[in-house]
């Protein structure tokens, strides 16, 4: 990552940053705040709502993906950037990688928000971490119940206008 930032990643990020910082006004949510900038436009902005929606995905980046998809009449912003308050956690970065941002730009780091008890970094290492190792068990059912899981998903790639290609 480079710490290289123009005037406007500093402009767009500040207004990150106001978003978190509106967010303490508001009872319940947490200072997390977040935009979306296609072309230089602000296309998207979010600020945590997983406490008022009672939805953990509720993020900021989510929901400035959410109202950028929105608005925009897409999910994919090819060319885009995500500025965020504070580092993505990992759901949130990886929803940028499926967005297909360019890039995501932050203020706080993960080890900022977890001096303030927020457990990003720590889902960022449990990640690193074997399936069975993971604090979160993982079952995968073999057998039929497989086999008519990866039917839906063949029936889906045969109905597209081109072949699908393998993500191995």
């Amino acid at each position: 990552m480079s710490n290289a930032s123009s005037l406007a990643d500093q402009e767009f990020l500040q207004r990150a940053i106001e978003i978190s910082r509106r967010a303490l006004e508001d009872e319940g949510k947490t200072p997390f705040g977040s935009i979306v900038v296609l072309a230089g436009e602000i296309v998207g902005e979010g600020t945590s709502s997983v406490v008022e929606l009672r939805d953990p995905t509720a993020h900021a980046e989510v929901m400035a993906l959410r109202d950028a998809g929105s608005r925009k009449g897409t999910h994919l912003f090819t060319g885009g950037t995500m500025y965020a308050s504070s580092e993505p956690c990992p759901m949130c970065l990886v929803a940028c990688y499926w967005a297909r941002l360019d890039r995501v730009v932050f203020g706080a780091t993960s080890h900022d928000v977890a001096t303030y008890g927020f457990e990003d970094l720590q889902l960022y290492r449990e990640l690193t971490y074997p399936a069975p190792k993971r604090a979160l068990r993982e079952d995968a059912v073999p057998g039929q119940v497989r086999e008519q899981a990866v039917s839906v998903l063949r029936s889906w790639a045969d109905k597209l206008p081109v072949p699908v290609e393998p993500k191995y």
